[in-house]
């Protein structure tokens, strides 16, 4: 078991394991959640199973993507203020570069002929990962009964009711409070900078923020303030990921703004599920295209530019600002027990975007309803579950693998 109290890595160490996490968190956030566990506790025992538990639960109140901020919470915690900074920007840099990759291409070629094939092989392996991510956390985090009940009603709730996600958080945080208190472990210190400089650096980020976007208002550059503003805005709502917002999203870019059509924002989606990073880096791609459209390959990055700032820029300012009183929140019984819940919750809201994902990968479907099952996609995935579960092939290995059995397949289709 980690020892939470182990000296914490140096700087370089720090930066070579995250850009590593950057590069192959594909999956969505169960399957990054996942992968920084394997890594941060049960490889290199940088952080105790109560830490990361109890950083996984803090992040899920905050707006914005959750595993991003679980890494900026880890690098936060490990190093302080430049280990966030380097964690969170690590998690987000390497994604953010392949959708500007794609969405430059995108918007110069239109549809890539065989690059479906091969994203459905990477969409199969990423249905294996969502699923063992499940299993995993579930195996640490439901060690009571009532923890267990809560992670089948949220799974219930989002999946067959389709309840908001705050909501759902909500019940759970007040059932934790009322009916789990006491459950958790009492937190070390932590080994960060001290709450002032933290707030501080939050200080700092929100300024920050708001710096480009009121640059962008003050030079009449109308579409880029609009960009700013809508995203900023989008960034304070995003609770429970980018899920949570894709309609709203889809609703404002395609009809409120213009930005791009119905079928190009399915392509961004669908593009953005296979890359590495937050799955919120669509918003991206929906800005470098409307760029692209309104003043060529220029505006397209300044927008991308503008959008991935103010997307991500606040997740480091709730992580700094809140941070440091958590664990002075979870030596309280009743918001520990609150966090137990949400916690257990957590586990059904990773089960709940499996089985979205999984209809989406299996099944296809126009982003609207669901299509025939996918004989394609139903054999990758079966070899995907071989690779990863039974043989314990790396990540790496069987994305790449699983990529050129999509091909293979595609051209036999």
């Amino acid at each position: 078991m980690a020892d939470p109290t182990a000296t914490p890595p140096p700087l370089a160490e720090l930066t070579r394991v995250f850009g590593r996490i950057g590069c192959v968190s594909f999956g969505g956030p169960a399957a990054q959640m996942a992968l920084m566990h394997h890594e941060l506790v049960e490889r290199r025992a940088w952080l105790g199973e109560a830490q990361y538990l109890r950083g996984l639960g803090f992040c899920m109140l905050l707006p914005g993507p959750e595993a991003m901020q679980l890494a900026t919470y880890a690098g936060w915690r490990l190093r302080g203020v430049p280990g966030g900074l380097i964690a969170g920007g690590l998690f987000v840099l390497p994604g953010a570069l392949v959708i500007l990759v794609l969405a430059l291409l995108y918007g110069a070629y239109g549809t890539l002929p065989g690059v479906q094939a091969a994203f459905l092989g990477v969409k199969a392996a990423v249905l294996v990962i969502v699923a063992e991510a499940v299993l995993r956390i579930g195996r640490r985090a439901l060690g009571r009964c009532e923890a267990a009940l809560i992670a089948v009603l949220s799974l219930v709730a989002l999946s067959v009711f389709g309840l908001p996600f705050p909501l759902v958080i909500a019940v759970a945080g007040a059932w934790g409070a009322l009916r789990l208190s006491g459950t958790g472990t009492p937190a070390p210190p932590a080994p960060a900078a001290p709450a002032r400089g933290a707030l501080t650096a939050a200080a700092g980020a929100l300024v920050l923020w708001w710096l480009p976007v009121a640059l962008a208002w003050a030079a009449g550059a109308d579409l880029l303030y609009e960009i700013g503003r809508f995203f900023s805005l989008l960034a304070v709502l995003t609770f429970g990921g980018a899920y949570a917002v894709l309609a709203w999203l889809a609703d404002a870019a395609v009809g409120g703004f213009g930005w791009l059509s119905a079928a190009q924002m399915i392509d961004a989606l669908g593009l953005a599920e296979t890359t590495p990073g937050p799955l919120i880096l669509v918003t991206e791609f929906v800005a470098i295209l409307a760029g692209l459209q309104a003043g060529g390959v220029w505006l397209g990055l300044l927008a991308g530019a503008m959008c991935l700032w103010v997307t991500f820029a606040p997740c480091f300012l709730w992580i700094f600002a809140f941070a440091p009183f958590l664990d002075r929140i979870t030596a309280q019984p009743r918001l520990q027990g609150a966090l137990n819940g949400i916690t257990a919750a957590v586990v059904g809201v990773i089960a709940s975007l499996g089985l979205w994902f999984g209809g989406h990968v299996l099944f296809g479907g126009d982003g609207e309803g669901l299509g025939a099952l996918d004989p394609f996609a139903l054999v990758l995935t079966a070899l995907g579950a071989a690779l990863l579960l039974w043989r314990h092939w790396p990540l790496p290995a069987v994305l790449g693998t699983l990529a050129a059995a999509g091909l293979a397949l595609g051209a036999l289709g």
